[in-house]
């Protein structure tokens, strides 16, 4: 694993909303995965989990306390994107803001580059 120099931002929104999830969930160690697989209706989508160990080939960053890591082929992606939260009732959840997006669809979870 390496640590870098942070390929994307988290809002404070988005940095309480999870280490809230972490304390709720009860997770340990915890690094947030943020990365982009083939799939949704533009042909690439985003995607969060909670992973407990990082590969040797992840990058890894510190954002206030949340551990995040990224894999190489994600990286060039989302380099740039900001990670929002909102609690919204309609429309509500993470937001993906990336620069490298030449297009996404209307529910802002996939993206073509």
């Amino acid at each position: 694993m390496e640590q870098t120099a942070n390929i994307l931002t988290l809002t404070e929104t988005a940095i309480s909303e999870v280490k809230d999830i972490i304390k709720a969930k009860q997770i340990t160690e915890a690094f947030l995965r943020v990365g982009v697989v083939a799939g949704g209706c533009s042909g690439m989508s985003y995607k969060l989990t909670f992973e407990k160990e990082a590969t040797m080939e992840d990058q890894s960053f510190d954002v206030e306390g949340v551990r995040v890591i990224v894999d190489p082929q994600s990286a060039t992606l989302l380099t740039g994107m900001t990670l929002d939260f909102s609690r919204d009732l309609v429309g509500g959840g993470f937001k993906f803001i990336n620069p490298n997006a030449k297009r996404s669809c209307g529910c802002g979870e996939s993206f073509s580059a």
